[in-house]
């Protein structure tokens, strides 16, 4: 078998390059990110995992394995989804599997000719629409508003993943709403029939009028409570092959381009070439 490209582009590399559906986000967000990685090969700092979140994740899905292929779990019910049911496909387990997407073209995983790439990532979960065959990607959310100190908490509902009103905040929800829709345009040319409705199954953790954690049978058993809504998306999916034509282009640089303003890294490296006025100072004193 043909040695995989993975990691940085080697252009001289007959196989096709494997991009994750991160590293897609990385390109939109900042092309000198993408480029330090895909191109230079100069790795970032890494952040820790984030165990809590998945292992969220992993309950959700063990929730809707039980439905799976029969009908709607109650909370799909509860949202007035009750034509839809969990997707059952003998491919989903590898489906999920972000950090093995590009081993077989049973992954989720898409190769765009014109670019040579192989295009994938790992999917939370998918609904069946029982009616018409539709398929709806579904992804999972934790969060704890609480945990950020809110009085009032946002509804989970529509508004949830729009941008913030306040143009200066960032808009960390854009994410999402591409992870959306770059699995939908995945799954499309997989050869499935795709609504442009996707799902974020949300769960809020509270801490509001609770009495701790600590309060089961067991001591050393602790508990959290979160509220929890399905929240629809509708997507649009037309970028996501100019993305992946600019994300070619981008390795193919000979030069870095120039940090997004966004950017936390490139914010950091334009401050530390102004030193302040105190650093000077103190500086001339040592």
């Amino acid at each position: 078998m043909r040695k995989r490209h993975q990691g940085a582009f080697n252009p001289m590399h007959p196989a096709p390059w494997e991009l994750s559906r991160g590293w897609i986000e990385k390109s939109v967000t900042c092309g000198a990110c993408f480029w330090l990685q895909k191109a230079a090969n100069i790795k970032q700092p890494d952040t820790p995992p984030y165990n809590l979140n998945s292992n969220t994740d992993i309950l959700l899905k063990r929730d809707h394995d039980k439905y799976r292929g029969k009908g709607p779990s109650p909370i799909m019910v509860s949202a007035g989804l009750g034509h839809l049911r969990p997707f059952k496909h003998p491919h989903l387990q590898k489906w999920a599997d972000s950090l093995q997407f590009g081993s077989s073209p049973e992954h989720f995983n898409t190769l765009h000719e014109d670019t040579n790439i192989l295009f994938g990532g790992g999917l939370d979960d998918v609904f069946e629409n029982i009616e018409t065959g539709e398929l709806h990607i579904v992804d999972y959310k934790s969060t704890s508003q609480d945990g950020g100190n809110k009085k009032n908490p946002d509804p989970l509902d529509e508004s949830f993943l729009l941008p913030p009103k306040d143009p200066k905040k960032r808009d960390f929800k854009a994410g999402y709403r591409r992870q959306a829709e770059m699995y939908q345009w995945i799954l499309r040319r997989k050869g499935f029939v795709v609504s442009n409705t996707a799902y974020f199954l949300y769960v809020d953790a509270i801490s509001r009028d609770m009495d701790g954690m600590l309060i089961g049978d067991n001591p050393h058993t602790a508990w959290m409570k979160f509220e929890a809504q399905i929240i629809p998306y509708v997507g649009d999916d037309t970028w996501v092959e100019r993305a992946l034509i600019n994300a070619k282009q981008l390795a193919m640089l000979e030069e870095c381009p120039c940090h997004s303003e966004d950017c936390d890294i490139g914010r950091f490296l334009r401050q530390a070439r102004r030193p302040s006025r105190a650093y000077k100072m103190d500086k001339t004193q040592r």
